[in-house]
């Protein structure tokens, strides 16, 4: 969890760029990414001065070659502004433009690297600031990462690359990734999902920092995002970088055109949180996907693209609106029609309209499903969000109420044989309904197609009771009127 004073620090820094000129969040931050990024060179290149000392052995792969010393942050962070800000400009950001990086995806990403602050003085008051944050423990950082990428939503611009965390949190734990998985999220933007898998895997199973072989997987195979904004991949790149993971694969890729979906059965986890706004042209839209669903409308195409790229027992969660739930057009009922009838479709979890506040009050869901080609829905369990510890407005200010510990603690359970979710009834929050009921209702998805409405039985006076009790108000009222006229006569 981020401190007051770690806080304090990013908010100056990020004041720093606004009186700077500089006012666009995402601009802010990638500037801020690629300091970070010249500060985590120079402490590998540093790590690895020292192991070469102990060992006796010229430094491994040095990121700064002889006569570049001038380039590490830990000698210009102290130069005057002006010889800074010249050593920045022109020797640092082209060595990031064609460096290999520390062997990782990153340089990839860093080719179009661009130095937009203004002024020598602005860069000296960032350094310096960016200097007095700690970054060697990599939950401290990862946390300062998430802060920033929080003030991407809350400018209000851009906030569409950003799921709410507590959300994230919860789909992570619901799916519990194993050391084994290979994670994709199609639609990465900031890499959320992806840290938050690589932060399950570590908390629950520790070993995969210990042993050779899960590690070499957790760095170098496990975690796979694409996004076609390379201001994204810049930003989710560096995210898990500074979540600890070494070599994601992050890949510049749209994952709805046509080839996107070569990998097919590649991957045993799919988190994501697609982008649901507008349709696409046929002409750009993989033809392997239109196969499976006749559409051009996004949230279908990447519902497709899931089933696509998961392997035969990959399990997903992910965000959708609430329109695929009971869309009525021919695509909706096929894709719904596969996910119960030939996959298995296990939880639909609908979500307040508010949660993804400020920056859009859609009303969405997730769904949870297992590829299997062959079936296996039995009961397919709903949960119904009222609050996620957040008010639903714009401000989204903590409260108490909160239903997400209680939909992870019923979720898990929910499958199993002597489950108590069996026992529930549809007028409770959450409930189990059999496939032959989903079926039988073209195969709608929407929690309010089978919750039962409690009405309360209310006891109604006789009519004649009713009328003869208006016939003496009536009759007192002719009597008041009566008297009153007497004494005005």
């Amino acid at each position: 969890m981020i401190t007051g004073d770690l806080k304090n620090k990013v908010d100056r820094v990020w004041d720093a760029f606004w009186s700077g000129g500089i006012a666009n969040p995402l601009e802010v931050i990638e500037q801020i990414t690629y300091l970070l990024f010249i500060r985590r060179l120079d402490d590998l290149q540093t790590l690895a001065e020292k192991k070469a000392n102990r060992t006796g052995q010229p430094v491994e792969g040095p990121l700064f070659q002889p006569g570049q010393d001038e380039l590490r942050w830990s000698r210009f962070k102290s130069r005057e502004p002006g010889v800074m800000f010249k050593i920045v400009g022109a020797g640092v950001f082209p060595l990031l433009r064609t460096l290999g990086g520390d062997g990782s995806t990153y340089s990839e990403h860093m080719k179009d690297a661009r130095f937009t602050i203004p002024t020598p003085a602005l860069l000296s008051r960032v350094v310096d600031m960016l200097d007095d944050i700690p970054m060697d423990n990599r939950d401290t950082t990862g946390d300062l990462y998430e802060y920033m990428l929080s003030k991407i939503a809350s400018a209000g611009q851009n906030g569409q690359f950003r799921t709410p965390r507590h959300i994230i949190k919860l789909m992570v734990n619901m799916t519990a990734p194993q050391p084994t998985d290979e994670v994709c999220d199609p639609a990465a933007g900031t890499s959320g999902f992806l840290v938050a898998a690589s932060e399950y895997v570590r908390e629950h199973h520790p070993s995969v920092m210990t042993d050779a072989k899960q590690r070499e997987h957790f760095h170098h195979g496990m975690f796979h995002g694409y996004d076609f904004d390379s201001t994204m991949l810049r930003i989710g790149s560096m995210n898990m970088l500074l979540h600890g993971v070494e070599q994601p694969d992050i890949r510049y890729r749209d994952s709805l055109s046509e080839g996107a979906s070569d990998e097919e059965g590649s991957y045993s986890l799919i988190l994501a949180n697609p982008p649901f706004a507008g349709s696409l042209d046929n002409e750009s839209t993989s033809k392997d996907l239109q196969r499976v669903v006749k559409t051009k409308k996004t949230e279908l195409l990447f519902l497709a693209l899931f089933l696509r790229l998961l392997k035969p027992g990959g399990r997903a969660a992910v965000i959708v609106p609430d329109g695929v739930l009971f869309g009525s057009s021919k695509a909706h009922k096929d894709l719904r029609r596969i996910l119960v009838e030939d996959q298995k479709l296990e939880a639909v979890v609908k979500l307040p309209s508010g949660v993804f506040k400020p920056y859009a009050g859609v009303s969405t869901a997730i769904l949870f499903f297992t590829k299997t080609n062959s079936g296996g829905t039995d009961h397919v369990w709903f949960y119904d969000v009222h609050a996620d510890g957040f008010s639903l407005d714009d401000k989204r200010n903590p409260i108490e109420a909160n239903d997400l510990p209680d939909v992870l603690a019923r979720g898990l359970s929910a499958s199993e044989p002597g489950s108590p979710e069996r026992d529930r009834a549809r007028t409770d929050q959450s409930f189990l309904v059999p496939k032959a009921d989903i079926a039988a209702q073209s195969y709608d998805l929407s929690l309010n197609r089978y919750r039962e409405a409690v009405h309360d039985e209310v006891e109604h006076r006789a009519p004649l009771d009713i009328l003869a009790d208006l016939e003496n108000l009536e009759a007192e009222i002719q009597h008041g009127l009566a008297d009153l006229r007497a004494l005005l006569s």
